[in-house]
């Protein structure tokens, strides 16, 4: 729930600067000159592709949470048996003998979106969140029946 109010808290404040350096933009090109008319244009990009960012952002979030709670219904999330350092930090060796079997058994049934999602948390846990990301994007992918990417 934490995660969920941060998450909120950060997005409305990213709205309120994009609407904050929209309207600059807007008043840049109101001014009429070549020059500030090009800033505007060029400060105007800068909230959508923001905004573009946000949505897809959100949207991923919101599929993913989606999976977990059915897998979660179905009893299939994976089980926290990671060691940790005296710190609570995940133990690197422990994350990579998870990714191991999380590996395996993705590739032994690799159209499995359960499989997908319980990889991606192997992979957020050994602490390579790209891949973590893209494993969770086939996921979502093989879930929806969509073709992976």
């Amino acid at each position: 729930m934490r995660s969920k109010l941060s998450y909120a808290v950060s997005a409305a404040a990213l709205l309120f600067y994009f609407v904050l350096v929209g309207d600059r933009g807007v008043l840049l090109i109101a001014d009429g000159r070549p020059v500030t008319v090009a800033f505007g244009v060029a400060v105007l990009v800068l909230p959508l592709i923001g905004a573009w960012f946000l949505w897809h952002t959100t949207q991923f979030a919101r599929h993913a949470g989606r999976l977990g709670r059915e897998l979660e219904a179905e009893g299939g999330l994976p089980v926290d048996e990671l060691a940790r350092t005296p710190s609570g930090r995940i133990d690197r060796d422990s994350a990579d003998a998870v990714f191991a079997r999380r590996q395996a058994e993705t590739e032994a049934a690799p159209d499995d979106w359960r499989n997908w999602f319980r990889l991606a948390v192997a992979y957020f846990d050994a602490r390579d969140t790209p891949r973590a990301r893209k494993a969770m994007q086939r996921a979502i992918a093989l879930h929806d029946g969509k073709p992976p990417r």
